[in-house]
């Protein structure tokens, strides 16, 4: 029987600094760090970081590092940066691309976008496990559905290319529910699978995760999601709702999922 190895994935939309108080950068980065200490996530697909933002997550995570850039290039606007446990992961190969008829251009942008979006990739190795496998990070577009839908069909693309026999994370802020059209070409083109659907349980169940620093109930959809693909068994999954004293880290609630890996004898 094969040992399995837990791996905890999050994904989590920390907010750009652009916000005044209670809500400042400087106020909840705090916040975030408790919450990434108690939780002790391996992999954290973020979204929205700004360069200085990268510079504290940098400072206050020593026993992660990250790959990322910003959307427009070099440190320019927001990153999609993706954090993990250096002591557990080697990086064998990353990239990024635009979501765009140009996806190699930096900061193209197509189909309606209100502005430039991106995906960042890692091939790991889990030196833990002996295993391979890809993360891909995102954030999609806001304002436009077919912005969405396309981005969607090009991250299925992108997939096709990488080696078939190897586990593929996604995660990212996706800015729309689930069963909506782009929900389903990842779910139905690209064969993902959402891991909320086979979370063996799930904590917060109710809740969405857009708080807007103001919802405790994360309003009404579920926009940030962990898909996956290929020889893993499922664990639990959880919206985490911190609001201490009543202020919210973001204005998203992380989403955190254990994910159990076989080990590789080989």
């Amino acid at each position: 029987m094969n040992t399995l190895k837990n791996l905890r994935i999050m994904t989590y939309n920390l907010r750009n600094n652009c916000d005044v108080s209670p809500n400042s950068w400087a106020e909840r980065k705090k916040l975030i760090l408790e919450l990434f200490l108690r939780e002790s996530p391996d992999i954290i697909g973020t979204q929205e970081c700004v360069y200085e933002q990268i510079q504290d997550m940098d400072e206050m995570l020593p026993d992660y590092d990250a790959i990322g850039l910003g959307r427009n290039g070099g440190s320019k606007g927001e990153y999609t940066a993706i954090y993990f446990k250096k002591q557990r992961f080697k990086v064998l190969e990353y990239d990024h691309f635009w979501l765009s008829d140009m996806p190699e251009t930096i900061a193209s942008s197509s189909w309606g976008n209100d502005v430039t979006r991106m995906v960042t990739w890692i091939r790991f190795l889990d030196m833990e496990t002996n295993q391979q496998y890809y993360h891909l990070n995102t954030h999609l577009d806001h304002i436009s559905e077919n912005a969405r839908k396309e981005s969607a069909n090009l991250i299925i693309k992108k997939i096709a290319n990488f080696n078939p026999e190897l586990l593929v994370l996604v995660t990212g802020d996706f800015n729309t529910g689930a069963n909506t059209e782009p929900y389903k070409v990842l779910m139905e083109q690209g064969k993902l699978i959402d891991a909320w659907d086979t979370a063996t349980g799930r904590i917060n169940e109710g809740l969405g995760t857009f708080n807007n620093f103001n919802d405790p109930t994360g309003g009404i959809d579920r926009i940030d999601w962990i898909l996956y693909r290929g020889d893993v068994k499922p664990g639990v999954i959880q919206i985490v709702n911190d609001q201490p004293q009543g202020q919210f880290p973001s204005d998203h609630f992380p989403v955190m999922m254990d994910l159990k890996i076989p080990m590789n004898r080989e």
